[in-house]
């Protein structure tokens, strides 16, 4: 239990971080929070203490490739932005992100069906 709410705590302080940031002059320094690796260095913990190291690997080759969901994300929030309300800009940059990750789930488990 105590576990589960250190992870709350790490997520709250960074969306606490976030919004600090975000109020700065640095603004755009809010962008880069949600890419430390907070919730990474918590599933590469957890996959390293209950599977083996070759498993922690496949992790993080997969968080790698995940990149590329994120990467269509902002890319669509970048150019959606200059026409777009911000409410319709979010939206459908998520479900591009939902589609490359379909995608991206897809492909990974035709290319690797050993670890599925």
């Amino acid at each position: 239990m105590i576990a589960l709410f250190l992870k709350c705590l790490l997520g709250a302080a960074a969306v606490l971080l976030i919004a600090l940031l975000s109020k700065n002059k640095s603004f755009f320094i809010a962008g880069l929070v949600p890419l430390f690796p907070t919730f990474a260095l918590i599933a590469h913990y957890i996959v390293g203490v209950e599977r083996t190291m070759d498993d922690l690997r496949v992790t993080a080759l997969f968080g790698l490739y995940s990149l590329i969901p994120y990467a269509g994300y902002l890319v669509s929030v970048y150019f959606l932005s200059y026409k777009y309300s911000l409410f319709w800009t979010l939206s459908v940059a998520t479900v591009i992100w939902l589609a490359f990750a379909f995608i991206l789930l897809l492909g990974w488990m035709k290319l690797h069906p050993s670890v599925v």
